[in-house]
């Protein structure tokens, strides 16, 4: 997964507007295991008192940095949510994210039938995410959340209500998704401007125009060395061609398809995107530019980081990716060449004017709720709180600076100052349950949108965007924005079928391998077609099959 590098830039905010929705657990009791306990306590300020305790398990990262005498359990955001809200939050264990030893150690928990928390917050690996709900160890989430949730938090939730579709399981919503912001890793063009200015050419708006322009880098001599070592695109498809940098997605974007996901048909089914005539097309295209040395010839042994390193190393003028490339890897570019100078551009059309590229999910991981926990309304309480008051904070707002004076910001010759260098890298969103606060999908692209047209910010999460971003990000963000109805969403997001169980190996496989060999013109285009047939007969029509069943499941009985 990529790095969520605006999650450092960004992770500061959110809104003053009360808690609302019985949020202190003041309403009826949640009906589950838990409606036959005591209610809990609540003061005229909505803290409990006595404190709950709420046991909780979350993998904790590389990243997560604490203050010497502070760790998982005892440091500035536990301290808030005792004092501020009668909560007590307790790890039942702490284990790293990294290594698979998180999940390793839930896993022999599961196995073992040990007690579970009283919260699961993950955000990782699929699979476990779907064995921890297949346990039945867990409440219906989305009837508590119906019950308890702030209007802020349900406002945020039902931006994209499909968020909830991965973590369904006989039309309950066992699992509350934590929701990210979106199109937060939507792509956009990045080009070499000093190339293109040199060579007299301007930005590609459809493929042919990215063609003449490949062409002159490849072939023009655009960094002035006299040696022809440049190229146009980087790519890299070791994993796949859809992906999160280095990105090829777009190319069959412009042919009306994107492989590797399941794309909602015009007549509301899905299908799988590299099995269509779009695809097809598309890897003529890329048959056609890997011909002409417009691609890297080491792009099938390429993942997305390394590919991007090209670009950044002056080999490459074009690479595709995220708004936020400017902070991570493309700050490089510099370091390696002081003069050189990049832009970020639309995606361009194809040959009818169509233009597509691969969305960013509204959410990053899931909560689950223990059946036995006594008082579930007091997540609710913490997590209504950092909606209403951290997701986009009011100024004057408890919040309005950052989450925690002396950590995320410092108050320097009367200023709030939020950069590393002088608060030492210390994050504390990222102690909470949901790892970044609380997020609003909307929220972000909308405020570096309006950034991007010079308008002055006014709310405290704008101000602190500005201060911190980049205007090269900006720029790009108002581009994403600008092209945000081209998007081709995963329309997949549940459990793997029984199908998809017993083949996907196989499938997976046969896929990459064929248009790896069709892209380098070791077999024609026309093998495409019986890639396709050999992909149908080997589960891909009994696959799309049990995923036009889920997807009607989900969409009719999801809320």
């Amino acid at each position: 997964m990529p790095p969520l590098l605006m999650a450092g830039i960004v992770s500061f905010t959110a809104v003053v507007s009360g808690c609302s929705n019985n949020t202190s657990g003041s309403g009826d009791k949640p009906t589950s295991s838990a409606s036959a306990t005591a209610k809990a306590v609540v003061d005229k300020n909505g803290k409990f008192d006595p404190p709950i305790t709420v046991t909780y398990l979350r993998p904790w990262a590389p990243d997560v940095k604490f203050k010497s005498g502070e760790d998982q359990n005892n440091n500035v955001h536990t301290k808030w949510a005792h004092d501020k809200l009668g909560i007590d939050l307790k790890n039942l264990w702490i284990s790293p994210s990294t290594n698979n030893a998180f999940e390793t150690k839930l896993r022999l928990s599961l196995a073992t039938n040990e007690k579970m928390p009283d919260i699961i917050s993950y955000r990782g690996e699929f699979n476990l995410a779907r064995e921890l709900i297949d346990s039945g160890k867990f409440v219906d989430a989305g009837e508590l959340f119906d019950k308890y949730a702030s209007k802020t938090w349900k406002d945020a939730m039902n931006e994209d209500p499909s968020v909830w579709y991965p973590y369904m399981q006989d039309g309950k919503r066992i699992g509350i998704p934590i929701l990210d912001y979106a199109y937060n890793g939507d792509p956009v063009m990045w080009i070499r401007e000093d190339w293109m200015q040199k060579l007299n050419l301007s930005a590609p708006k459809t493929l042919d125009d990215l063609e003449k322009l490949m062409d002159a880098f490849t072939n023009q001599d655009p960094d002035g060395n006299g040696k022809k070592d440049t190229y146009g695109l980087a790519i890299g498809f070791k994993n796949w061609v859809n992906t999160w940098m280095s990105d090829a997605g777009w190319i069959f974007g412009a042919f009306g398809t994107m492989p590797n996901q399941w794309n909602k048909t015009k007549d509301g089914t899905l299908e799988y995107g590299t099995v269509t005539e779009g695809s097809k097309k598309a890897l003529a295209k890329m048959q056609s530019w890997m011909k002409s040395g417009y691609l890297p010839a080491e792009a099938g042994l390429y993942d997305e980081t390394k590919a991007s390193e090209d670009f950044t190393a002056g080999k490459a003028g074009i690479v595709v990716g995220p708004h936020w490339m400017p902070a991570w890897p493309l700050e490089d570019v510099k370091k390696n060449n002081k003069n050189a100078q990049y832009k970020a551009y639309p995606i361009p059309a194809g040959p009818n004017q169509v233009s597509g590229r691969h969305g960013t999910p509204n959410s990053n991981g899931v909560v689950l709720i223990n059946k036995d926990m006594k008082h579930p309304e007091a997540f609710f309480t913490y997590q209504n709180y950092l909606f209403d008051q951290y997701a986009n904070p009011q100024v004057g707002g408890e919040f309005e600076n950052g989450m925690a004076e002396g950590y995320d910001w410092v108050m320097v010759d009367g200023k709030p100052m939020n950069d590393t260098e002088h608060t030492g890298g210390y994050s504390p969103e990222k102690y909470t349950l949901t790892f970044d606060g609380a997020r609003i999908p909307s929220q972000l692209m909308k405020a570096l949108a309006k950034l991007s047209t010079g308008e002055v910010p006014s709310t405290p999460f704008e101000k602190k965007l500005k201060s911190s971003t980049p205007q090269a990000m900006i720029d790009a963000a108002s581009i994403v924005m600008a092209q945000k109805d081209i998007v081709i969403p995963q329309m997949f997001t549940g459990a793997p079928t029984a199908t998809m169980q017993t083949t996907n190996d196989i499938l997976a496989k046969l896929e990459k391998d064929t248009l790896a060999q069709i892209i380098y013109g070791k077999l024609p285009i026309d093998a495409f077609d019986k890639f396709v047939e050999n992909w149908k007969s080997s589960g891909g029509d009994k696959t799309t099959a049990e995923v036009n069943e889920w997807y009607k499941s989900v969409s009719n009985g999801g809320k």
